[in-house]
Formats: C-alpha cells, structure tokens, sequence
C-alpha cells in the first residue's frame, strides 16, 4: 500500500521550480537531436580552406594514405597497419592539391585543404 500526502493547489498559483526543472529536463531529453557527428573528426572552414581534424592513435605517417580529388578527399590506412582507417568527405568547392598540406601529432592528422581560387571567366581577345 503507497501512502501519498493529500495537497491542494490553486489554480492560479505558479508551478514549483522543482517542476520546472523536471519539466525542462523532461522536454530536453524526449525532443529529438541532430544527428551527431561521427567521433574523433572536427571540421572547421574558413574563406581560404577547410580543415578536418581526425583522430588516429597508433598509426605513422607511412602508414597512410590521403587521395585527393576534384571535391573529394579520402584517407585511408595501407595494408598492414595496426589499426584499419577508411574515411572520404567530399567539400562544397574544388580542392587545390597543390596548397593544401597534411601534419600528423600525436595520433591527430590534421589536414588543411586549401580551396581552389575560381577561374578568370573573362577572356581577352585581341583587335586585328
């Protein structure tokens, strides 16, 4: 048997903190979320180039592979290594292989892709 204490409450009195809070948690954590990014990767983009950050514990530098394309970027792990990596991104602008550079420490390989510069549309043509 479950004994409840017996309350009264008007109807025009201010909901307790304590609900509110519970209220608040409740709502927070049934309300769907975004789906969340995959773990050990962060990427950040400026005006000049888009930087991936992605986490790769025990692996060296000879033990990947970074294949860029056009839009797309993949890194992968060669065979043999201790641990298995495949990841590809594809950005919303072309890639400039050329500026772009890849740093490894500490079991982060960071990889800054410079955009390509859009190409002079204008054409010169000369008077004869």
């Amino acid at each position: 048997m479950i004994f409840t204490p017996l309350m009264t409450r008007r109807a025009t009195s201010a909901p307790r903190p304590s609900d509110v809070a519970l209220q608040r948690f409740l709502v927070g954590a049934l309300q769907a979320r975004p789906a969340a990014r995959p773990a050990g990767v962060t990427v950040t983009q400026d005006d000049k180039a888009t930087t991936l950050q992605l986490d790769v514990p025990g692996l060296a530098r000879e033990q990947l592979q970074i294949t860029i394309e056009g839009k797309q970027v993949q890194v992968q792990s060669m065979e043999g290594a201790p641990r298995q990596v495949r990841r590809a991104w594809e950005l919303a602008e072309d890639i400039d292989a050329a500026a772009s550079t890849a740093r490894l420490e500490h079991g982060v390989l960071t990889l800054t892709l410079a955009k390509r510069p859009p190409a002079a549309k204008a054409v010169e043509i000369t008077v004869h």
